[in-house]
């Protein structure tokens, strides 16, 4: 069931709203910073090293059994943009319906009494892979993999870039996601001994600056 379990989960057809979401994308192309596969790829590695870092360290801490609320704390903490606590929150709630449906849980049900408006997604990913039957590794690569692979299939749609090379770039990346599941996973398992301060607080800057300059966008493509 795991490996089945683990399939769904990652899927970007699994409906938990991600794909409203770019990631940050949007506005990098806005900006000109990504304008094709190369720049796209620096973008992604980047986001990989801070995001998905610091993700993949809270959903795996939430499977070991960190106490949610000090996790959603955790994570708030590490999102100075409010334009992106609001989307964490958003995205956490749409995930929380699916996986209450595909994978009944007492600890998702007391998640979602807990924070009605909505846990940080990556906290919510974290129980769900427990639910699923999932190990920390699982949840980790999960939320590494979202990190870049929501910003590549946007590009796609933003640039019309072909989807072999914004393949060809998550396949580039692999060997680099390995290493930051690996250090996510680490630091995970030091927070049931040293409690969340041991979490990453990876930091990119030009993401929470961009983020609340499209929250502002009159039109745009993407929710965030």
């Amino acid at each position: 069931m795991s490996r089945g379990a683990l399939l769904l989960l990652a899927d970007g057809r699994f409906p938990a709203g991600g794909h409203a979401h770019s990631g940050g994308a949007e506005a990098a192309v806005g900006a000109g910073r990504v304008t094709g596969a190369a720049s796209l790829e620096d973008f992604c590695r980047g986001r990989l090293h801070t995001t998905g870092l610091v993700s993949g360290a809270l959903a795996a801490s939430a499977v070991l059994g960190t106490d949610p609320a000090a996790l959603d704390a955790a994570a708030d903490a590490r999102t100075p943009s409010p334009a992106l606590r609001t989307a964490a929150r958003k995205l956490g709630r749409q995930l929380m319906r699916a996986a209450r449906a595909t994978w009944p849980s007492e600890e998702l049900d007391d998640l979602a009494r807990r924070f009605p408006r909505g846990a940080h997604q990556p906290v919510v990913l974290g129980l769900t892979a427990r639910a699923a039957g999932l190990g920390p590794a699982d949840a980790a690569h999960c939320a590494a993999y979202e990190s870049v692979s929501g910003p590549a299939t946007a590009t796609v749609r933003l640039l019309s870039l072909d989807p072999f090379d914004a393949t060809a770039v998550l396949a580039r990346l692999a060997p680099e996601l390995d290493r930051v599941v690996e250090q996510a996973v680490e630091a995970a398992r030091r927070v049931v001994d040293e409690g969340v301060d041991a979490l990453p607080a990876a930091s990119a800057p030009s993401l929470e600056i961009s983020a609340e300059a499209h929250a502002g966008w009159s039109v745009r493509l993407f929710a965030s």
